[in-house]
């Protein structure tokens, strides 16, 4: 009884959290018995029967939710297309009965023997997942409420996710809802599961998407993570250590003031981009399997057949994570190839099955749109010397100013991963083939963040995928050094102490504050990262003189380096904040443009119209700039698509493939005009002049049925009441239908 203590304690700590922030019992017990019931257990069955290794009860119940998620996800593509959506089911049901009716396979249900974990490991883990439950409160539950008006102020993207969310529900394949007939060439794999999840429980999209969706992927990865870690290094902890990391880690901040610049990053998990947190989670086991499948000799079929299933989820998950795994299996058959003269046939075939669901991914999903990422080196470290000088983009900084800040943002997190030096002292152990994957993994994520831009800085979801696998890198080079050095828990005490200290004091005696002021050098921004470096120098001289075991002096040296960036990052934000002082470090929560305020009624009439219409009709609105200004138009309005579930005629057309096609550095893709003049015309017209011309073209042409009208923005002479029948109006909002035949 005593040991599901741990999981009981998160479980009744997640359901206080999300009744405290507005959800009903009914949805987290539909939701929950769903998860459970509907992904987890089936995806344990089957993880029982194809994965036969040994792990934890956790490990094996994380590894059957992340399978229950892309099975879901591939059944339900079928069952939308095919206008049963509630048969995305008939998986789980199917499951359960072959298990049940299969002699052999009736074995599982119980399950084989399992290692048991140290009961410190499960208090451990459950902190973490508790402290994830607290920082998605703290970071996005408190900012984006479910109740209105105050759910119109939600961040930037949210009604962009909630809105991909209803066009999944209803449609297959699916559109961009925010422009009708516009392809979606982006990774939706997220919006499907949520569509699929609201269907079977009945739960609103937007409580999926504003708090129960994330939750146990959240969970699901910290002992996905974990369980790769320990595999890596042997050690649970080791796998602790990689997994504070992952979860804790931010570059050494040694600047006072707001966060900007080289801290600018974005989490491996995030609520703000459900895609990046959904394609984490379904990638993690990839990598667990690869690890598994090029480092033993015999690899069964099952272990195959599990590593296809999630390659071919990840390909529509997110779209960053098939090049990552490209270019570390690709290390991995380059090393085995140079040191063994042998083709490496695991590797090769994993590096085919691999580059064949790219492939697809790029013609199928994404037709080869390329989303606005294009090689633009180093676009992100202008914009970051422009945050942190407080020049933004008024002032174009010089190369080497340029080339400057790129070095520090490196070394910066090169801070965080030296304990990947600490594998030299065993070479064999470098050239691991999981270690290889995964510096191939890190090395191309870096690469990314150089040389490649994006209007949105999209490049950082490179680094952000492959920063977990340094992290574990990192903790199992600093481990094999501390081992090997037989360092005493009291010298690498002292050590990290004295890494910590050193960050913090630096912060403070530099006093540099970003944004620089006026007539300030930026040669003041290198000033405590050439302290901690010289630091760090004279700190090892004195090492190597007091004990002169090189392995001692390196091995003490990487954990004082190592604790200058992990811990003493948060050590910086709580000094800052006793010091009255803004804190630094990486945050969740980016500084994005301001959340539109929108009308009171827009809620009530966006539902009204959903459970009014046809899942096809077309609706017209008059709101499609963030904040309802045109001068310029910021392209993010996506409140209709997302309150009505319905495709819109041309509401916000930022991140649709057509317009990231159009733009070009130096620009901003949301202030883009929209590229289809005439469409945008016979739309403005009946809001601005109605008349039975207009009315006739949008019904018509377009296909309108239906206008979501903002009367705050009618023009009083366009009389739609005329040529329009008023079916709904609340607040500001109104909501018309479109005649058959317009006199």
């Amino acid at each position: 009884m005593w040991r599901w203590l741990p999981a009981v304690s998160v479980a009744v700590f997640a359901v206080a959290v999300l009744g405290f922030y507005g959800v009903s019992p009914s949805d987290m017990a539909f939701f929950g018995i769903y998860v459970a019931v509907g992904l987890a257990f089936p995806g344990v069955l089957l993880v029982r029967v194809l994965y036969r290794r040994r792990r934890t009860l956790a490990e094996e119940l994380a590894l059957g939710l992340a399978l229950g998620y892309a099975l879901e996800v591939l059944t339900y593509i079928a069952a939308r297309a095919a206008g049963l959506p509630l048969l995305v089911l008939a998986w789980p049901v199917a499951t359960y009965a072959v298990f049940a009716a299969v002699p052999r396979l009736r074995r599982h249900w119980q399950g084989g023997a399992r290692p048991a974990a140290p009961r410190w490991w499960s208090w451990s883990l459950a902190l973490i997942v508790g402290y994830l439950i607290a920082w998605s409160a703290v970071n996005f539950f408190r900012k984006n409420l479910l109740t209105w008006p105050a759910l119109g102020t939600s961040y930037v993207d949210m009604p962009f996710h909630l809105a991909l969310i209803g066009e999944l529900k209803h449609h297959m394949p699916p559109t961009v809802p925010m422009v009708a007939g516009e392809p979606l060439l982006y990774h939706w794999f997220v919006y499907a599961h949520l569509a699929a999840a609201s269907w079977v429980t009945g739960v609103e999209p937007l409580v999926l998407l504003f708090r129960l969706g994330m939750l146990p992927m959240l969970a699901a990865l910290a002992v996905i993570l974990a369980m790769i870690a320990r595999r890596v290094a042997g050690s649970w902890v080791v796998a602790l250590l990689a997994l504070l990391g992952t979860v804790f880690i931010a570059a050494p901040n040694l600047y006072q003031g707001i966060n900007v610049g080289i801290f600018t990053w974005r989490a491996a998990i995030s609520w703000l981009s459900p895609t990046q947190t959904f394609g984490t989670l379904l990638a993690a086991p990839a990598v667990l399997l690869l690890i598994d499948l090029l480092e033993r000799r015999r690899s069964p079929a099952g272990r195959w057949l599990l590593l296809g299933i999630f390659l071919v989820a990840v390909t529509g998950a997110k779209a960053t994570y098939l090049p990552l795994l490209l270019a570390g299996l690709g290390a991995v058959v380059a090393v085995e190839l140079a040191r063994h003269r042998r083709p490496p046939w695991s590797a090769l075939a994993a590096l085919g099955l691999t580059a064949a669901c790219f492939l697809c991914a790029q013609t199928v999903l994404f037709r080869q749109a390329n989303q606005g990422m294009v090689i633009d080196d180093f676009s992100l470290f202008r914009k970051i010397w422009g945050g942190l000088t407080g020049l933004g983009e008024r002032v174009e900084p010089s190369l080497v100013s340029v080339l400057g800040i790129a070095l520090l943002y490196v070394l910066s997190w090169a801070i965080e991963w030296c304990g990947i030096i600490g594998l030299l002292s065993r070479p064999r152990l470098l050239m691991r083939p999981a270690v290889v994957l995964m510096l191939g993994m890190g090395t191309v994520g870096v690469g990314a963040v150089l040389f490649l831009g994006h209007p949105h800085m999209g490049q950082i979801y490179f680094f952000d995928a492959s920063y977990p696998y340094l992290v574990i890198v990192a903790a199992y080079g600093l481990a094999v050094a501390v081992r090997r050095a037989q360092l005493p828990p009291r010298a690498l005490a002292y050590a990290s102490a004295a890494g910590v200290a050193a960050a913090c004091l630096i912060r403070e005696l530099c006093g540099v504050k970003v944004p620089l002021g006026a007539g300030q050098s930026d040669a003041v921004l290198y000033r405590p990262y050439i302290v901690l470096a010289v630091s760090v120098l004279l700190a090892a001289g004195v090492l190597a003189a007091v004990h002169r075991r090189r392995v001692v002096v390196g091995a003490l040296a990487i954990s004082m380096v190592a604790a200058a960036g992990f811990p003493a990052a948060w050590c910086t934000r709580v000094l800052s904040a006793a010091l009255h002082a803004p804190a630094g470090g990486a945050t969740e929560v980016e500084p994005a443009a301001a959340a539109p305020v929108v009308s009171d009624g827009a809620l009530a009439a966006g539902r009204w119209l959903r459970d009014h219409s046809d899942a096809d009709d077309v609706v017209a609105t008059n709101v499609r700039c963030l904040g309802g200004t045109d001068s310029p138009c910021d392209s993010r309005g996506f409140w209709a698509a997302a309150l009505t579930e319905r495709r819109v005629l041309v509401e916000g057309w930022a991140y649709t493939a057509t317009n990231m096609s159009r733009w070009h550095p130096g620009e901003q893709a949301e202030t883009l005009p929209f590229w289809d003049e005439e469409r945008i015309r016979a739309n403005d017209e009946v809001f601005e002049a109605s008349s039975a011309a207009a009315v006739r073209l949008l019904r018509a042409r377009y296909g309108v049925r239906w206008l979501f009208a903002d009367e705050r923005y009618v023009s009083p002479a366009s009389r739609i009441g005329e040529f329009a029948g008023l079916r709904f109006r609340a607040g500001d909002y109104a909501v018309y239908e479109l005649p058959e035949d317009v006199a």
